[in-house]
Order: structure tokens, then C-alpha cells, then sequence
């Protein structure tokens, strides 16, 4: 939507064209948790098959609920859980809320809640997408094409994205488990003045973990992945913190995936 509205204003103004966003039409739901599956049966029109065989992980498919309501169905999860996101056509949107309500166990859960699970799992989110990351540093090179070309894979390659000292997305707790940290606090090496030449990085996103009964925090490292095991300070002179930090991997809870591939 962006590219063409600046394709009509800038490209071609001579054209007659307006633009809709199709995005606006639907009203859209997640569904997650260990019975999601369950719920989603129960709330789609009878007949659905929405079994691990039939309709398995990144699946996307058309159904029918509320007795022919059109219902898209995404087998997608944010929060790491089993989960599907269901949209139907917007005016429906309030009539979707109540009916899954009634279907089964289902408690809404918000934004800071899902938040706590993305950073959980280690899924990169605004704190970790500033418009300087790539997908090296966060991990996903190999999903970068090696044997054709794709959009982005020359600037991709430039020296700088590639130098084993670029900060990388690991995941961080707290030496002593009792402590808190947060976001926004910088990496120095135990004992390192806080100077700018000694700075390893930034903590990207921090929250409590309910699961895991500590501090937790994403952040990015000079060194990225050869840091594992090792420990840094987290420096943040602003809010008079200086904690000892592990340098662990990014995804803290089911790191296999068998949840939400379940």
C-alpha cells in the first residue's frame, strides 16, 4: 500500500487512480494456547479439518463460521504457542469476539502479555527492528538465497553486515536470578570503564517471565552467537543499574518449536 501511494504521488500524478487498503475490511483474532485447536474447531462452521495433518504449521486456508460467514484461517503464531489467527469480513468482527467467548476456555489476553511471551521466544519485534538490523543479525541468514538473487542480498553482502564484531540478537538473564534489567542498558566486559570504545551493545527489550520465574531481555551484542556462556555487565547509568548478565541464546522456552508446530 505504501509503494503504490508513492508510485501514484510521485511516479505517475498525471493518473487517475485511488486506493483502498483491502487490511481495513477484515477483522482479525488470534487464537493461542494448548487448546487453540480445540476452540478453532468448535467456533468454524461443521466438517472443518483443521488437524496437524490436514492443516499443519504456516498453513493458510478459507473456512466458513457463524453459519457462511467467510473466515480466513492462519496457522501463524507470535507468542511461540500453538496458535491460529482467523479474519472475516469486518462487520462480523464483534459477532467472531462473543461467539469464540462462548466456544470455549478463551481469555483475552493483551498486548503486554503477548509481548512477555514474543520476548520469551525470541521472536524480534520493535525493539529489535530499528531500521539498522539485518537478517544476519538476527539470525535468519539462511533465509537469505545463496544460489539465485533476491531483493536485498547485494547490500546484504557489503563487508560491514558481514564482520564477525557486528552485534548480533542474543538473549540475556541476569547472573543472580533475584535482579531486574532493562531495556535500553548498554554491554560493557566485566571490569571495562563505561566509555563508548568499550560498548558491546544494547538491550534491545526486556520483561519479567512468568514461566521462567525471572528477568529476561533480548539485545545485541558485538559478536553475537561466540558470546554463548560468556558474561557482560549491563550498564545503565541512567536508572543506576550495573547488573552481570549471561549471554545466552535468544529463544528461552521450547527452543524446538514442538509447541506451536504441536
Amino acid at each position: 500500500m505504501q509503494h503504490l501511494a508513492f508510485a501514484q504521488q510521485v511516479l505517475r500524478p498525471d493518473l487517475d487512480v485511488h486506493f483502498a487498503s483491502v487490511t481495513d475490511q477484515w477483522a482479525q483474532y488470534s487464537i493461542a494456547g494448548p487448546k487453540a485447536r480445540a476452540v478453532l474447531t468448535a467456533f468454524l462452521d461443521g466438517g472443518a479439518d483443521v488437524s496437524d495433518e490436514a492443516f499443519p504449521f504456516m498453513a493458510v486456508g478459507s473456512f466458513t463460521s457463524l453459519g457462511g460467514v467467510t473466515t480466513r484461517v492462519f496457522r501463524i503464531s507470535f507468542s511461540g504457542e500453538l496458535a491460529y489467527e482467523i479474519a472475516v469480513p469486518a462487520r462480523h468482527g464483534d459477532a467472531v469476539a462473543r461467539r469464540l467467548m462462548q466456544v470455549g476456555e478463551v481469555t483475552p489476553y493483551g498486548t503486554e502479555a503477548l509481548s512477555v511471551m514474543r520476548i520469551e521466544k525470541g521472536h524480534p519485534a520493535g525493539g529489535e527492528l530499528n531500521g539498522q538490523t539485518t537478517a544476519r543479525d538476527l539470525g535468519l541468514a539462511r533465509m537469505i538465497a545463496t544460489r539465485k538473487d533476491c531483493i536485498g542480498k547485494t547490500m546484504a553482502q557489503r563487508p560491514a553486515l558481514l564482520a564477525a564484531e557486528r552485534p548480533a540478537l542474543m538473549g540475556f538473564v541476569a547472573a543472580d536470578r533475584l535482579e531486574r534489567i532493562r531495556a535500553g542498558a548498554h554491554f560493557l566486559a566485566p571490569g571495562a570503564k563505561p566509555t563508548p570504545d568499550n560498548d558491546l551493545g544494547w538491550m534491545s527489550s526486556a520483561a519479567y517471565s512468568p514461566m521462567l520465574g525471572r528477568w529476561i531481555g533480548l539485545g545485541f551484542i558485538a559478536g553475537g552467537t561466540a558470546r554463548k556462556g560468556s558474561q557482560v555487565r549491563g550498564y545503565d547509568p541512567v536508572r543506576g543499574g550495573d547488573v552481570l548478565l549471561d549471554v545466552v541464546p535468544p529463544c528461552f522456552i521450547d527452543a524446538s518449536g514442538g509447541r506451536m508446530r504441536g
